[in-house]
């Protein structure tokens, strides 16, 4: 199967060679490897030369997350399958691509995506929230199944995903003006055109981040913005609470047996997750 990688990326040296070191022990080698880099001020646009990457650059204030993804659509016309990475995604193993790319086997699935595993030295908040939302067994997601799952039939991350060239193009590409949550929405048009969705649990990337309150509260504040701009995602597949409050339960289960000093963090962290999505809500719709 012909496949291309893609990688945005903006000052990412610190992670270039676990990057590169994770991509060289693949299984199987993609066509080509698109970085598009966002006027990187650390040397990581000649790091991607040197490698022998195609390397696109584009200005800062042009980054759009849906625009600049479909960049390497339109530049990899002859992949069957495009696969992209943020630039702290680290490939678990060898066999990671290949995983990934099994999913579409199936000529039905029209885009998968990998299990996220926390980083090293992740927090027991951190880890809980890659454990909870990336289990170890893999999962096949129908328009279907929306009437058990709700909201969470479209999870999808393009930290580890993959797109079958004709199925997006069949859906119209990547929304070129959404700015967060790109994969959302293009994960919502492939189940209402008839196209499956894979979860891959045995596709693994190390990928997890330590939020700052305030990071927690303007993530959820475009959580709600994309919500609020693209209304007919909450008509088709319903609202996010139940999982809001699954996820809350889990949480304080976990840090209960293993670190109960930081359930008070966890409630101030929901708290800004709460606001931070009603905040967004409203400020799209003004």
């Amino acid at each position: 199967m012909r496949f291309t990688v893609c990688i945005p990326t903006l000052n990412a040296a610190d992670q270039w060679n676990e990057i590169v070191k994770a991509l060289k022990s693949q299984s199987m080698e993609p066509q080509r490897v698109i970085v598009i880099d966002s006027e990187s001020t650390d040397g990581t646009a000649e790091l991607a030369r040197q490698e022998g990457f195609c390397l696109v650059q584009i200005a800062r204030r042009d980054f759009r997350h849906g625009a600049t993804r479909q960049l390497a659509v339109d530049m990899a016309r002859d992949s069957e399958v495009l696969i992209y990475l943020t630039q702290d995604a680290f490939l678990a193993n060898s066999a990671a691509l290949a995983a990934l790319l099994r999913s579409f086997s199936d000529a039905s699935v029209g885009a998968a995506y990998g299990r996220q595993l926390p980083r090293s030295g992740a927090g027991p908040i951190e880890a809980h929230a890659r454990l909870f939302n990336y289990p170890a067994t893999s999962a096949v997601r129908t328009i279907d199944s929306a009437s058990a799952l709700g909201f969470k039939s479209i999870f999808f991350s393009n930290s580890f995903g993959a797109y079958r060239r004709s199925a997006l193009e069949a859906v119209g590409g990547f929304p070129l003006d959404v700015n967060f949550g790109e994969d959302t929405v293009v994960a919502a048009r492939l189940l209402l055109a008839g196209w499956k969705i894979m979860y891959a649990g045995d596709a693994e990337v190390y990928h997890s981040h330590h939020y700052s309150f305030s990071e927690e509260f303007r993530r959820y504040i475009s959580v709600g913005e994309l919500h609020a701009s693209q209304p007919w995602l909450l008509e088709h597949f319903g609202g996010t609470s139940g999982e809001g409050v699954r996820f809350m339960k889990s949480e304080i289960k976990l840090l209960a047996k293993s670190a109960p000093h930081q359930i008070p963090s966890a409630l101030v962290r929901t708290c800004f997750k709460y606001f931070g999505y009603r905040l967004g809500l409203t400020k799209k719709s003004r």
